[in-house]
Order: C-alpha cells, then sequence, then structure tokens
C-alpha cells in the first residue's frame, strides 16, 4: 500500500532533445544533454533546428485521510466489533504444569539388552 501512495503521488519531468527531425537525447528528472548546437544562435539556416520538448507528469496532490468519527454509525460498530474478535482470538492459553519437568532419570549401571542378548530388529 505505501507502494501505491509513493507512485501516486510521483512527479517528473521527461525532458527530451531534437536536432532536426531526429531525437538526440530524453531524460527523465534531469535535463536532456544537447546535441551541440546552440539553440539561441543568431544563424538563419540554424535557427529552428533543435529544439527540447519538456512533458510533465503530476502526481497527485491531495490525499484523503478518513479519521473514525468519519464513518457512520454501522461501520464503526463492524470495525470495532471485528477489531474485539479479532483480538480475542489470540489469548493465550493457561499456563500448564508439567509434573516431571525437573526429573532426571537414573545412570544405568549395566546394559540389560547386550547382557541378556536381546536386541531389536
Amino acid at each position: 500500500m505505501a507502494f501505491v501512495v509513493l507512485f501516486s503521488t510521483l512527479s517528473f519531468t521527461v525532458e527530451s532533445h531534437y536536432c532536426g527531425s531526429s531525437l538526440v537525447d530524453t531524460a527523465i528528472f534531469t535535463k536532456a544533454k544537447v546535441c551541440g548546437e546552440d539553440i539561441t544562435s543568431d544563424a538563419p539556416a540554424m535557427k529552428g533546428c533543435c529544439k527540447n520538448e519538456i512533458e510533465v507528469v503530476k502526481g497527485q496532490d491531495n490525499l484523503k485521510l478518513n479519521v473514525f468519527d468519519d464513518l457512520d454509525l454501522s461501520q464503526q460498530l463492524f470495525i470495532t466489533s471485528f477489531v474485539y474478535a479479532y483480538t480475542a482470538l489470540f489469548e493465550s492459553l493457561p499456563k500448564q504444569i508439567i509434573p516431571h519437568k525437573n526429573y532426571s532419570p537414573p545412570n544405568l549401571v549395566f546394559d540389560i539388552q547386550l547382557l541378556d542378548d536381546v536386541f531389536l530388529i
């Protein structure tokens, strides 16, 4: 959603430089490079040879921010009941007591399976 707001409010310029009928350079956010001839030259043959075109793409200027008080009563009731029901889903369970948590089994003195030659296959 943040990208949608960012790109909808973004304004930029596209500048193009033409020399005769051919495109020399196009630039976004910066000035286009010229072909080397001065656009304001006094020679009549060169006058009108090069031209710059600037296209400004305007983004959205105003964003409408809604407040909870702007909603009608049924929408406010729905939102509050939804939030209440959603937060009730995450109630924690009561802590269970594990009676054998601190019990450690006794040390084995003999390996009875090896002594009796009883093996699980």
